[in-house]
């Protein structure tokens, strides 16, 4: 024959996809044109083809070619295909590998299903992976397997599967997030590492005794997927202190800060991991909703270029885009939150930006379905915060009380757990004296906590105690420098018609963020004020400003293509 399989193979070994997939299909044509081939020659060849074209993500048609080979496997003399099925200790699991003197049907049941996940047909790949019998199931089958079971919502499957990774593996790093993620406790994760054997003739015990970091990690991502933060950040601390600069920590760390609100901290940290890998895309969305809080776009902006320069078929990059696109254009950027859960309907960011936007757009009842969705992934601090505001948001007061305490209850340590009970009691005029003890003890677990400040803050100003909201703002700003408490400060003073404090806080707010549109308009009012004319009477020339107001710069408007 002028054609060889080693030449497909070598073809492969080389990433050479689009010309193995060229010379297999003359090997599939020179086989099947001979009527004296053998089935499993035919099924070899087949494979090949397939693995090309797996390599080359045209999962349809490797699927099609895969379920042609093991038909030939079936009309395959059984004395091979039982010499075959012994050999799936000393075979790769890989959709590319391929040992060209047996076949494994195993294998091609593995690469059918890698196929299915690939397109996301969850029940499809599952479908095939329970045709490949426990026994039979390499490390890669079984965390693909766990995967698809949580992808399935079948949890208690999945983690069966994900335990036995770690039987074979202590380090398959993936099985142990999920573990915790699913609520496996720490303890019971670290017993499986006990139960791996090594070739290195060392015990369990001795191997796991060495690597006591292995076993802070499992248990930082144990008190972070149970809300404990504060814990997890320690933990995550304690092992940069072995590990210095270590990427992955640093993301831990910097994703735990974003979602329990400490941004300042958080940007530290993604911009750290960008100085040492800027082509880094993971949880880089996290970090531009953090630049948008802060209102620098000029950082933000260049994110998303360098995102889209990257990889742009990524969900974290569609995310960054909803988060620039939604000062231009709302329902835009909706779009781009909707695009990045089409890419990965487990992208949590993506859900809690989409109910934020569907906030913005007063729609809150369809807001629920996307924070229900990011709470049903991963129950966070921000899916209850969605919640609570988008229940509040069209009156549904019980439910919003009930996802408020649901946070407590997951975050007893919690200030802003508190502070979300209390937003729900504020919301009625009954519930003010009990909103105003939530606050307050918000402040006492958290004193630096501007969120509850600002809404005690507000209360008071409810029920016209200006005088207290003006001393609780000014003991704030005296020990922190925060825009929004100035700017909040200088709404209460401009209430009580002290315009001259309000200017000075007004300003002193633009210094600390320039781009902070509430004082922008806060000041533009307190001048109209000031000068005697109504704030809320249109200016002449209005209509310009609104033309101005449009204008955006031109790397805005190539994003949007």
């Amino acid at each position: 024959m002028d054609i060889s399989k080693d030449q497909i193979a070598t073809l492969l070994d080389h990433d050479l996809h689009a010309s193995a997939q060229m010379l297999g299909c003359f090997l599939v044509s020179s086989t099947s044109a001979n009527p004296e081939t053998s089935p499993q020659l035919k099924a070899e060849n087949l494979i090949l083809l397939g693995d090309s074209l797996f390599r080359d993500r045209e999962y349809r048609r490797a699927i099609h070619t895969y379920k042609q080979a093991l038909q030939y496997c079936k009309i395959i003399p059984k004395q091979n295909s039982t010499s075959a099925r012994t050999s799936l200790s000393s075979r790769s699991s890989s959709p590319s590998s391929f040992n060209a003197s047996v076949i494994n049907e195993n294998e091609v049941k593995f690469k059918i299903a890698s196929c299915h996940s690939s397109l996301n047909e969850t029940r499809l790949a599952l479908a095939e992976m329970e045709g490949i019998p426990s026994k039979a199931r390499t490390l890669q089958m079984s965390l693909l397997m766990a995967k698809l079971f949580r992808n399935s919502r079948h949890n208690r499957y999945a983690i069966a599967c994900y335990r036995e990774c770690l039987r074979n593996c202590p380090y398959v790093m993936e099985a142990i997030i999920a573990l915790a993620e699913l609520g496996v406790a720490a303890k019971d994760i670290i017993s499986l590492f006990s139960q791996t054997s090594y070739k290195s003739g060392r015990t369990p015990f001795e191997h796991i005794d060495s690597n006591r970091w292995l076993q802070r990690y499992v248990e930082a991502q144990c008190c972070v997927a149970s809300n404990d933060y504060k814990g997890g950040l320690e933990l995550f601390a304690e092992l940069l202190q072995r590990f210095p600069s270590n990427i992955h920590i640093l993301l831990e760390t910097a994703k735990v800060e974003a979602v329990i609100g400490k941004s300042d901290e958080a940007i530290v940290n993604f911009e750290k991991v960008r100085s040492l890998d800027p082509f880094l895309i993971t949880y880089m969305d996290e970090y531009a909703i953090l630049l948008k809080g802060k209102s620098d776009y000029t950082k933000l902006n260049k994110l998303v270029h360098d995102l889209l320069s990257i990889d742009p078929t990524r969900p974290e990059v569609f995310v960054a885009l909803s988060v620039l696109w939604e000062r231009k254009d709302e329902r835009g950027a909706l779009s781009y939150a909707e695009k990045s859960i089409r890419i990965d309907e487990r992208h949590i960011p993506a859900y809690i930006m989409k109910g934020n936007i569907l906030l913005s757009l007063k729609r809150p009842e369809v807001a629920v379905i996307a924070f229900r969705g990011a709470h049903d992934l991963r129950a966070d601090l921000r899916s209850y915060q969605g919640l609570v505001h988008s229940y509040l948001a069209f009156s549904k007061t019980k439910e919003a009380l009930h996802a408020a305490r649901e946070a407590m209850k997951a975050m007893p340590q919690s200030a802003k757990a508190l502070k979300l009970v209390g937003d729900v009691h504020a919301s009625n005029s009954s519930g003010r004296e009990k909103a105003k003890k939530f606050y307050e003890s918000a402040l006492r677990l958290e004193p630096g906590y501007f969120g509850a400040a600002l809404a005690l803050a507000e209360l008071h100003c409810v029920e016209g105690r200006n005088g207290d909201a003006v001393s609780l703002l000014e003991r704030y700003v005296k020990d922190w420098a925060d825009d929004s408490l100035h700017v909040k400060l200088a709404q209460v003073y401009a209430a009580t018609n002290a315009l001259q404090e309000a200017l000075s806080h007004y300003q002193a707010a633009l210094r600390l963020n320039p781009q902070n549109e509430a004082a922008k308009k806060g000041l533009e009012r307190l001048e109209k004020q000031m000068k005697g004319v109504d704030p809320d009477a249109p200016e002449e020339d209005e209509e310009n400003e609104v033309e101005d107001a449009d204008e955006e710069p031109d790397e805005i408007e190539l994003l949007r293509e």
